[in-house]
């Protein structure tokens, strides 16, 4: 992956916040693709009917009270705590600005592809945005990949042939985007 035989990092912007990346047309691809994937996974929530055009409704709009089901989703919107009625109360009242946010974070990422390459440039905003998604990104192919703490699982190890290797290959180049992305943000600080 990368051009130059070698992955994608991204790098400081000269006098500004943001930061830079050169992606080859396979890497927008793979990205786009994914986080095209990860939209249609967080989907849009549950408002209630005239939440859309009352911005007061929408935030104090009841959520799910259950954690998702499908693993990945359970990855990216944890319990807050132990389920009791605070956590149901707790998601209830959250759940849906999450979503809006990693919805909102992942549209802005296909913007910055759609913008066109191979040098994407962002802004400190954008850059944050993509900094969430990408994590979300990671947190879900985790999940599918069933990653775990554990070194020994040989994920890192897979065979050419396994039809796991390619998210593999995903899922650590998510991480280094994330680490590269998060060291240009924090550098001078």
């Amino acid at each position: 992956m990368g051009s130059h035989g070698r992955w994608a990092a991204f790098t400081r912007v000269r006098g500004g916040d943001g930061a830079a990346i050169e992606l080859d047309d396979i890497e927008i691809s793979i990205l786009r693709s994914l986080t095209t994937q990860l939209l249609e996974l967080v989907g849009p929530g549950s408002l209630p009917d005239g939440a859309d055009d009352d911005p007061l409704a929408a935030l104090l709009a009841d959520g799910p009270t259950e954690p998702p089901k499908d693993p990945a989703l359970a990855r990216l919107f944890p319990s807050a705590y132990e389920q009791d009625a605070d956590a149901a109360e707790f998601r209830r009242f959250t759940e849906n600005d999450l979503r809006a946010r990693k919805r909102e974070d992942a549209l802005a990422v296909l913007r910055t592809l759609d913008g066109g390459g191979p040098r994407i440039e962002l802004t400190g905003d954008q850059a944050r945005q993509w900094l969430g998604t990408l994590n979300d990104l990671r947190l879900t192919l985790g999940s599918r990949l069933e990653v775990t703490e554990d070194e020994g699982n040989g994920l890192d190890r897979l065979d050419d042939e396994d039809p796991r290797k390619p998210l593999m290959i995903a899922y650590q180049w998510f991480g280094l985007l994330q680490e590269t992305l998060l060291d240009v943000l924090t550098a001078g600080r």
